[in-house]
């Protein structure tokens, strides 16, 4: 069970805070209130019904207490009540701090308030109690009775932080020129009160920098198994009483929701929504825009053809549905009655069935995250039956194979138990291990030599990296090593970028983002903290070092820009030229206005070429015809499905060129003549396969959305597909 808290935020409204002081753009107040909304916003993110958040205004300008005599409490007000805080409660905090039109209020006095609020709401019960008071320090202070109040406050164990802007601090470099006395004096009351009752008291400029820091979310691990482990089988066998809990778990980032303005709302009526456990309301104060969002819902309904239908459909329900698995191009109905066919009947387990060398298991083989497997709880004979076991798999340089079904008629997976020995603990860290049937095995060519086809190795090759490439890469990979390329607290070379200081942008960013949208709905998002961003890209003097070793690197592998590809229209821009300037044509004795026939055994290429050495934009039909030909001959002269493989990648590059050189009817055409000789039989019987695989490839005709200069509308071209 989470502990409970309970926090109540002392926030100075005064006159005086309304200014702008210490260069800010800002007054004291904003800049206060940066830190007061971020950690409130951080309570309201949680959703956690156990952390408790009040508010009490100093300097206000009226007097609203729940004391039986307000007399000495003048100008003090409880802005929001101890309770669970959501965002209609956020949303009415903003609206009423303020600057007030006053400086009288005694900041001792609103702590008492505080004070009293947690006294009457947390009684004698388990709470972290904590009070946050955040002011300019330029009100009134009434010294009287601080002693009593100190004890009061360490009897009730509450935690003081006094936090004020400009509070002089030399150890972090903040100190104010020309302070006021009074402001002096008060500061030196101010932090007497905090010491006497082991509180903290600082400036507000250090608490607002580590806002930047990202706070670590403290988490209670959760048992995820809970049995035996079980070594041998029958009578033999040994049962080890465990507890596995997971080791590392992905935060992710909060998902986004949908919502909708509600339309069925009456005038002045509104409605309450609650997501997240960051919006809801309880009716209290005035209504909002945002109280007239509705969640969107997601209704599924199944239905089936039928022409005596209405509009030719007929739901169903889904009870009436039963599974239906694939089997080749079959689906094999099994119904509710007959799952237990499909269903693997398990108990909750974890079987050793096997161990192996450590040496010998591949680290590629982990496809899960890790859990820690300990003793089960206050059980002695456990835990020196799981140290004996782990102590011998380290002692040996074994890891175990285990069987673990995590919950009763859960699927088996298989797992490799590995052992960890520490000054301070014993476990065994888990990963799943995949079946034959998750590996995919595939054949690489080696990556230092070539081999022919005739059985000789090549060692030097046009495709192979020189020595004087491989030197280069080494010296340019040091160059940019990073395990010396920071500095410690002393100055001394360091690792960059350590594990602790490095922090998810996109977790964190997102976070950032919600908060001030909360509460504040207008402005404009503040950029990222440095923090998040230092390790984004390379150290400065770690590039600039390696830049001698990337010159040689590229004069090593010959790196030669690529001319940019040219876009636009195909057939009136001119062709791309070699870097080395020949004219390859030339050479080759060809000549681009000779008329190229197109050959079955060579089509694609030479439709491509053909295409390349059009001039004239009317001679693409003549192409595009010969190319109709070969594939109405690839499906007629085809056994079986033999030439629909060919026929399908003709029709494929067909689509392609035509639709650069903005020519979308040739092709439409085609395609509309190729499917009437299919289904008239003109091109052989029984030749739908070929039907299904120019669909299934998407090879159909193009409409609108592809090219501007079609005829064919998205809505044609899909009934065109869709018809047989």
């Amino acid at each position: 069970m989470t502990d409970k808290e309970a926090t109540v935020y002392v926030v100075d409204v005064g006159k005086s805070t309304g200014e702008k002081r210490g260069g800010r753009d800002e007054s004291d107040l904003d800049w206060n209130m940066r830190y007061v909304w971020d950690k409130i916003t951080t309570t309201v993110s949680t959703g956690r019904k156990t952390l408790f958040v009040g508010v009490v205004g100093l300097r206000t300008d009226e007097t609203k207490v729940n004391l039986d005599d307000d007399e000495g409490y003048e100008h003090v007000s409880i802005l929001q009540p101890l309770s669970q805080i959501l965002m209609p409660q956020v949303r009415q905090l903003r609206d009423h701090i303020r600057p007030s039109n006053t400086n009288k209020g005694d900041a001792i006095s609103a702590v008492v308030v505080a004070m009293q609020m947690i006294s009457d709401h947390c009684r004698k019960l388990k709470y972290i109690r904590r009070i946050v008071l955040v002011t300019d320090g330029r009100g009134s202070i009434d010294p009287d009775d601080l002693g009593q109040i100190s004890n009061k406050l360490k009897a009730e164990n509450i935690e003081l932080v006094i936090l004020g802007a400009d509070f002089d601090d030399p150890e972090y470099g903040v100190k104010e020129e020309d302070k006021d006395p009074d402001k002096a004096v008060n500061e030196a009351i101010l932090r007497q009160f905090a010491e006497d009752c082991n509180g903290v008291c600082g400036t507000m400029a250090q608490a607002i920098d580590e806002l930047d820091i990202p706070q670590v979310k403290p988490v209670r691990p959760i048992p995820g198994y809970k049995g035996p482990l079980i070594l041998g089988t029958g009578d033999s066998a040994m049962e080890i009483p465990v507890e596995r809990y997971p080791r590392i778990m992905q935060a992710r980032p909060p998902t986004a929701s949908s919502y909708v303005h509600r339309s069925d709302l009456a005038p002045g009526e509104s409605s309450q929504i609650q997501s997240s456990a960051t919006v809801a309301g309880n009716g209290d104060g005035p209504q909002t825009e945002h109280d007239s969002l509705a969640a969107v819902k997601q209704a599924t309904t199944f239905h089936v053809a039928e022409e005596g239908a209405p509009g030719g459909k007929r739901d169903i329900d889904r009870e009436d549905l039963s599974r239906g698995y694939n089997y080749g191009s079959t689906v094999v109905p099994i119904s509710e009655s007959e799952n237990d066919i499909v269903e693997l009947k398990t108990e909750a387990t974890l079987d050793i069935i096997g161990f192996i060398p450590a040496d010998k298991f591949e680290r590629y083989l982990q496809m899960s995250r890790t859990n820690t497997i300990i003793a089960q709880k206050a059980n002695e004979k456990a835990s020196m039956a799981l140290s004996s076991l782990i102590h011998a798999l380290y002692e040996l340089e074994s890891l175990a194979v285990v069987r673990f079904v995590a919950k009763d008629m859960k699927p088996p997976v298989i797992l490799v138990l590995a052992p960890e020995i520490s000054a301070d603990h014993e476990c065994l860290v888990d990963c799943e291990l995949p079946f034959a049937e998750d590996i995919r095995g595939y054949r690489f060519p080696p990556l230092d030599r070539v081999v022919t086809v005739s059985g000789k190795t090549i060692e030097e090759h046009r495709n192979l990296p020189s020595k004087d490439l491989m030197s280069a890469m080494s010296d340019y990979v040091d160059s940019m090593d990073l395990s010396t390329a920071g500095t410690d607290e002393e100055g001394n070379p360091a690792e960059y970028a350590l594990f602790e200081d490095a922090y998810s942008p996109v977790l964190h960013r997102v976070q950032q983002a919600i908060r001030w949208r909360a509460v504040r709905p207008m402005d404009e998002l503040p950029p990222p903290p440095g923090i998040l961003t230092r390790f984004m890209h390379p150290p400065e003097h770690v590039l600039k070092a390696a830049g001698a070793k990337l010159d040689a690197l590229i004069k090593a592998a010959d790196i030669k820009r690529v001319p940019p590809k040219q876009k636009g229209r195909k057939r009136t821009r001119e062709f791309e030229k070699p870097l080395s300037g020949l004219n390859i044509e030339a050479l080759l004795g060809g000549n681009r206005s000779k008329k190229v026939k197109i050959t079955p055994e060579n089509a694609i290429p030479e439709f491509k070429q053909a295409l390349s050495a059009v001039e004239d934009p009317t001679a693409i039909k003549g192409i595009a015809d010969q190319l109709t030909k070969i594939v109405h001959g690839y499906i007629k002269e085809s056994m079986g499905d033999s030439g629909y493989g060919r026929a399908v990648e003709a029709i494929r590059v067909f689509k392609e060129e035509v639709v650069d050189l903005e020519e979308p009817q040739i092709f439409n055409d085609f395609l509309k003549g190729l499917k009437e000789r299919i289904t008239s039989g003109e091109l052989g019987a029984d030749r739908r396969e070929m039907w299904y695989l120019v669909k299934v490839n998407r090879l159909g005709l193009i409409d609108k959305r592809t090219s501007e200069l079609s005829d064919v509308s998205e809505e044609e071209a899909k009934a065109f597909m869709s018809t047989k």
